[in-house]
């Protein structure tokens, strides 16, 4: 963050919020003209600040509302176990958040679904086909209570 001044963190958190934004728009709520505000956002872009740009779906509304937090314990540590389990997971659409993690086990799943029955589909014929996998746990979600899709300014 050595090269990122206030003015960066502003037009960072004001894109946060609302992506579509225009650079004329950005330019009067940072007391800016065009065109540095039009290089600060290439800059941040480039520099990797900024990731991508994306619309945040409702998930009830595409029939993809049923969350499940799935835990995965790998059936043995080696490295190249974790890397095919990986590399697997990453092929599974119903899987829209991965992260390893440590304790008791090895990956913590975000998991999206119609229902239970296609979750019940989803663990048979997709994640019982993954041979990395060793035991998982699965928690159902009832209801979403924070989920902010970003990182406080």
């Amino acid at each position: 963050m050595d090269n990122i001044d206030e003015k960066d963190l502003q037009l960072l958190k004001l894109l946060q919020n609302n992506a579509k934004l225009t650079v004329k728009e950005l330019a009067q709520e940072v007391s800016l003209s065009l065109t540095p505000v039009y290089e600060r956002i290439k800059r941040l872009e480039q520099e990797g600040y900024i990731r991508k740009y994306a619309a945040i779906l409702d998930a009830e509304k595409l029939n993809r509302g049923f969350m499940v937090l799935c835990q995965i314990k790998l059936k043995i540590h080696e490295k190249s176990v974790g890397h095919d389990f990986v590399k697997e997971i990453l092929k599974i659409d119903e899987v829209v958040e991965c992260f390893n993690i440590s304790g008791d086990y090895d990956f913590f799943l975000k998991v999206q679904a119609k229902d239970m029955k296609h979750y019940q589909d989803f663990v048979f014929n997709k994640l019982g086909s993954v041979d990395s996998i060793g035991s998982t746990h699965s928690t159902f979600v009832m209801a979403e209570v924070k989920n902010l899709h970003g990182i406080k300014i």
